[in-house]
């Protein structure tokens, strides 16, 4: 588990903590003479902790800061799904941060205990997209911010697949072509991570047809009350991906030990495969590893007639309600989603903006999937509107898949689960 404490000033300590094996931790401290003056001190939790992303954080703490002198915030990032067990066992102890960041499945359980601020009277909510919007407004309260839209991407080397004479697949049966072709060479040619690669997968295939139908919202809403079966419409997504593992396209033993964003990043740079699935945020950790080939990042090419995108609302950021600053705590955020500022974050993380003024991705490796915005060809993973943490639940699914539990039987038990959800949030089960 990494840590990385950010506030302005003085670098004071890193060292390793008892009780927490190899957690890694970076202390910074405001200045002496603002610290003196100070009169509100904020914390900010979240799970952003690669430089990169606490750079653009540093530098929006210490803009803030420099406005706002009164106020000092620090910022504590930790990796992976450790973020959350730590986020909840704060609140529940009542030692949660001013700030923090939420994704989901987070905002349905932290809704249900109160915890979170309204945020609809900041100033910058109207400068969001529709899109985004849809998502923010999905349960009649307004309580967390979006300062990204992140994509899930095919990654292509693009020298390996030139060199046996390959070309980026454009549809399913060019991606299963050059998956048959590149293991008759003996090459795995997927890697895959044991989090995001194979669930975004499942809900591109299964969520796409949702996604093209006018009454999507309806949809949707059939699938809250059980009148709709989410766990069959996801059926076709698990059989590819079933498929997928069983033709041996991906390493299944490898996958369910690959970290997300970091083990699949280190084999993938090796250069002796030709795709990798996770999350186009990435492409600056890859560049890192200083890969000896051209790469880029394209929607998935899972449809019949073509690709679709996966996207997510993300890097959300809610005001603890029960925050002695509340208003202190609402007035940063409302900084942080300022344009200028919330640009500068999104280019840190090449991703995409959530602002109705949209702006050409800077990272050229993910250009290629930008058109998918706006063309009608994207599915959002962790939708708002839906009363499950799909999210979550599709991760454990996928690991089974990858333990060579059969699709029929995943689909029954998701089915089984979204049940159970459906029970304890009072929904008549019409399924």
């Amino acid at each position: 588990m990494k840590r990385k404490h950010l506030g302005i000033g003085i670098l004071m300590t890193a060292l390793l903590l008892s009780g927490c094996s190899r957690q890694n931790v970076t202390t910074y401290e405001p200045e002496t003479t603002q610290a003196s003056s100070t009169e509100t001190k904020l914390t900010f939790f979240g799970y952003k902790y690669e430089a990169i992303n606490v750079a653009a954080i540093e530098d929006s703490l210490r803009s803030f800061m420099q406005k706002n002198e009164r106020i000092s915030i620090t910022y504590e990032g930790i990796k992976g799904v450790d973020y959350y067990d730590v986020l909840n066992k704060r609140i529940d102890t009542k030692n949660g941060d001013d700030i923090f960041m939420v994704d989901q499945a987070s905002v349905l359980a932290l809704e249900k205990k109160g915890t979170l601020a309204d945020l609809s009277d900041l100033s910058t909510i109207n400068n969001f997209s529709d899109l985004v919007r849809n998502q923010m407004d999905a349960n009649n309260s307004l309580n967390y911010v979006p300062t990204s839209i992140s994509a899930f991407g095919l990654y292509c080397n693009e020298d390996l697949l030139k060199k046996h004479g390959q070309k980026i697949p454009e549809n399913l049966q060019e991606f299963m072509d050059v998956c048959a072709y590149f293991k008759q060479k003996g090459i795995t040619p997927i890697v895959a991570n044991n989090d995001i690669s194979l669930k975004t997968i499942v809900l591109a295939k299964g969520l796409f047809p949702i996604y093209q139908k006018q009454d999507k919202d309806a949809m949707i809403k059939q699938f809250n009350t059980g009148e709709r079966d989410l766990a069959k419409t996801l059926e076709p997504g698990f059989a590819l991906v079933e498929k997928m593992i069983a033709r041996g396209y991906v390493n299944a033993q490898e996958a369910l030990k690959t970290e997300k964003t970091k083990d699949d990043l280190t084999l993938f740079a090796k250069g002796e495969q030709p795709f990798m699935l996770t999350g186009a945020w990435a492409a600056p950790r890859l560049r890192n590893l200083h890969p000896d080939f051209t790469f880029s990042i394209h929607p998935y090419p899972i449809l019949e007639d073509g690709c679709a995108l996966v996207i997510n609302i993300d890097t959300r950021i809610s005001v603890n309600a029960d925050s002695p600053h509340v208003e202190e705590a609402k007035q940063f955020v409302e900084y942080l989603t300022q344009k200028d500022v919330l640009l500068d974050f999104v280019n840190s993380q090449s991703s995409f903006s959530p602002l109705k003024d949209k702006q050409i991705a800077q990272d050229s490796a993910i250009q290629p999937m930008e058109s998918y915005l706006t063309n009608g060809r994207s599915v959002i993973g962790a939708d708002d509107n839906l009363i499950y943490p799909i999210w979550n639940l599709t991760r454990e699914s996928t690991q089974r898949l990858l333990k060579k539990e059969s699709s029929a039987s995943v689909v029954a038990d998701l089915s089984r689960q979204l049940a159970q959800i459906r029970k304890e949030n009072s929904y008549e089960d019409n399924n």
